[in-house]
């Protein structure tokens, strides 16, 4: 199939070159509009804690999304008349934004359908100023569901009239808002810093300029490309700004990679064969399977994000396994064109030599000597080696999973601003209210419904890790003990004295009375440990009576979200270790290197773990990188970099043991087909990880901790993948385990090669 795809190639190599321009020339008007249709948050999904906010805002009516606003003033007190004025000035021009359906400030609340505009009074939420008496919030409501909200942000920081007062956008929507404009800042910056350190390195690399420029363009081709295709994608269905990350570094890195081993091998076999044609011929037969059977690891390992229930997570892996299959059709038709129409042109405007493979079967240089010297000691590298990887993972068992909130943005983000101050201001968990909500076949203002309620309020406000509890049956509604237990007598409710209580009963019981809402106010920061041990307990121990409970707001969402994730990673891994397992026992006819190669993936994956928990949960180095702890390792970044780790060891571990088969298919002699194999990859592989270890860093310049992780994360991996396993672990083992390497079923023709290994004295 290659052979025919090469003459192909070959013979039509100017029309495919001209086509490849025409794709990018078009994909250059689409990809600058792809961040206007990327989604900031994380998807619908069926937790409790959605659950229990569909039915918050079904049966009270309550609006599913909503933006805070925090107004703060150096020496106007709320109370003065020239405060509310000057909060009604900000507000006022919100109203005409039509999906705005009700604003709700400390005096008063405007409701679209209300004829009256305002009704100015007591708010069942008190709480809305804070001790200051200068600091005060409101929340708009909105009629959108929660991923489509964070559009509305920029228009209504926009609309926000002229005030003296200091304002700012915040909440959870204000802060994915911000989340999604810093992914894209980080995107561009990312692609400032990177280009550059690649172009130097390709050429240190290839010694000439164009052979190095070739992998640069291929991997902006990639990544325009790619995004383009992002673009019309997120027009049919849900698709992550986060996806931009994925897309670019996966996009240069991958491109790079692919066209470094293409650009490479061509120049070896020119050497030997002479002519372009068949240096192309060659190339696709070995480097263009590699490519094949490494892009399809690759593809697998990032196919196991589809099966999360996240848009986010699948929105990544969806454009990754885009970015892997586009780089692999540019490598596999743009690189042999451009290499065909180039020939010996290809190490034009060399600025030093550098040595190239002369495609003979010498047995010289650094990792042909390094190999020999591995196998003569294999059992005093694979100990240490083995015992070393597994030291830098042992931090992982301390790990701490969570999902950062505000602190996630960068300083300087207006969201983090203003949430960082209510928090201040109003006490950590103000904006972060747990919502307790109960529902009941009766209803919940039962006899033993309200003894319930009133059983767990009490407790609530006894909990030292519970600032306020805003109930109908609390002080802060205007309801005494006294006057709860009054409504165990009344046939209507609503007839209890006081028209803060009726008001309460308005807001936190539905009509039908089956609805009921308690909301909890905590001390702490909704993802501090106190916060969540408190979501736990409440759920450990809800209010009782005949009510089926469900706790909505931050932290319970951020805890279901993770809890989720972590459900279904175990089967993610184990499907990506049987499939990739499975493609390189078809690949290589081998029962036991597919086996080795999945367990030194995972050992340089738990590695990478390990480095996660030790910078970024534990604090090292936070200064130098830019970032401050929060005592946990995000959540998604160990999946994502379990799924982009694995497809990128795979890659160098194809790369290796494809020159190591051809010539174990050569000569039989397992050890002396290693140490070739070694020789003829040693270098395109440390310098591919060089390459994409450059790509990577430059994504952890970024501002956002998601992505400074990640990229870290991949650049550590892929380094200690290419040197200490691939260098000296995989080697060793090789050796060890001799012609078992090759043993397959006999149905594969397996049982060793058809020739008889004879002894490797030369080692």
């Amino acid at each position: 199939m290659l052979n025919a795809l090469a003459a192909g190639v070959i013979g039509l190599r100017w029309w495919i070159i001209a086509g490849w321009a025409g794709v990018f020339l078009l994909s250059l008007t689409l990809a600058p509009s792809v961040t206007s249709e990327l989604k900031s948050g994380f998807g619908e999904v069926d937790t409790e804690s959605r659950v229990a906010l569909r039915q918050m805002r079904e049966s009270l009516g309550l609006a599913e999304s909503s933006i805070t606003l925090v107004f703060s003033s150096d020496y106007l007190e709320a109370h003065n008349p020239a405060y509310v004025s000057e909060v009604e000035a900000a507000i006022a021009p919100l109203r005409d934004i039509s999906e705005i359906v009700r604003i709700v400030t400390f005096y008063g609340v405007w409701d679209r359908g209300q004829p009256q505009g305002v009704r100015t009074g007591m708010i069942p939420d008190s709480g809305l100023t804070a001790d200051d008496g200068r600091t005060t919030y409101a929340w708009v409501e909105l009629d959108t569901a929660i991923d489509d909200s964070a559009d509305l942000v920029g228009p209504i920081r926009e609309r926000l009239g002229d005030a003296e007062l200091g304002v700012w956008v915040t909440g959870g929507i204000g802060i994915f808002a911000d989340l999604s404009s810093a992914t894209e800042a980080d995107f561009r910056r990312a692609e400032i810093v990177t280009l550059p350190l690649l172009a130097l390195a390709l050429l240190i690399v290839f010694g000439g300029a164009v052979a190095a420029g070739l992998p640069v363009a291929m991997g902006l081709v990639s990544v325009v490309t790619t995004l383009a295709l992002v673009f019309v994608m997120s027009r049919v269905t849900d698709m992550s700004v986060f996806a931009l990350s994925i897309v670019s570094f996966l996009g240069l890195g991958m491109a790079v990679d692919y066209s470094l081993l293409m650009v490479s091998r061509f120049r070896e076999e020119l050497g030997a064969a002479g002519s372009a044609a068949a240096a192309v011929s060659a190339t696709m037969e070995t480097a263009g399977k590699s490519i094949m059977f490494s892009a399809g690891t690759s593809v697998i390992a990032l196919s196991g994000l589809l099966f999360f229930d996240f848009m986010m997570l699948r929105s990544l892996g969806i454009g990754g396994i885009a970015v892997i299959a586009l780089s692999m059709s540019i490598a596999l038709t743009l690189i042999p064109a451009l290499l065909a129409a180039l020939g010996h042109r290809v190490d034009s405007l060399t600025l030093w030599r550098r040595g190239r493979a002369s495609g003979g079967r010498g047995e010289g240089g650094f990792w042909f000597a390094l190999s020999r010297w591995v196998m003569r000691h294999p059992i005093a590298v694979i100990v240490p080696v083995t015992v070393f990887l597994i030291a830098l993972g042992l931090p992982f068992l301390d790990v701490k999973l969570g999902s950062p909130w505000a602190s996630v943005l960068p300083e300087s983000a207006e969201s983090r601003q203003g949430w960082e101050l209510a928090a201040e201001r109003f006490g950590p968990g103000e904006l972060a209210k747990i919502f307790v909500v109960e529902t009941s076949e009766t209803s919940t203002l039962s006899a033993e419904n309200i003894a319930a309620n009133l059983d767990f309020v009490e407790r609530m406000e006894a909990d030292d890790r519970v600032a306020r509890v805003e109930s109908v049956f609390g002080a802060e509604a205007g309801m005494s003990r006294e006057r709860a237990a009054a409504l165990l007598t009344l046939d209507d409710p609503a007839a209890v004295e006081g028209e803060t209580a009726r008001a309460a009963l308005g807001s936190l019981v539905s009509e039908d009375r089956r609805t009921q809402v308690v909301r909890v106010v905590p001390k702490h920061p909704p993802t501090s440990e106190e916060t969540k041990s408190l979501v736990a307990d409440i759920r450990a121990s809800p209010p009782r009576g005949d009510m089926e409970v469900g706790l909505t707001g931050v932290s319970p969402d951020l805890m279901d979200t993770v809890d989720r994730m972590y459900s279904d990673f175990p089967k993610v891994i184990l499907y990506v270790s049987a499939v990739t397992y499975a493609a390189l026992f078809l690949l290589f006819r081998s029962a036991l290197l597919p086996l080795k190669a999945v367990a030194l993936n995972v050992l340089s994956i738990l590695a990478s773990f390990g480095a996660l928990v030790f910078v970024f949960q534990w604090g090292n180095f936070q200064t130098l990188l830019g970032f401050t702890s929060e005592g946990f390792t995000e959540a998604t970044v160990p999946i994502l970099l379990f799924s982009v780790v694995f497809g990128l060891s795979m890659d160098y571990e194809i790369f290796l043991l494809s020159r190591v088969k051809e010539e174990y298919e050569r000569t039989g002699d397992n050890a002396r087909a290693v140490a070739v194999g070694m020789d003829r990859s040693g270098r395109v592989i440390t310098s591919s990880a060089a390459v994409l270890a450059l790509v990577c860093a430059g994504f952890a310049t970024g501002d956002i901790l998601i992505i400074k992780a990640l990229g870290l994360g991949t650049a550590l991996a892929v380094l200690i993948d290419s040197t200490v396993v691939r260098a000296l672990l995989a080697p060793a083992l090789m050796r060890v385990m001799s012609d078992l390497n090759w043993w397959a079923p006999g149905f594969l023709g397996g049982g060793g090669s058809s020739h008889r290994p004879p002894r490797s004295d030369w080692l």
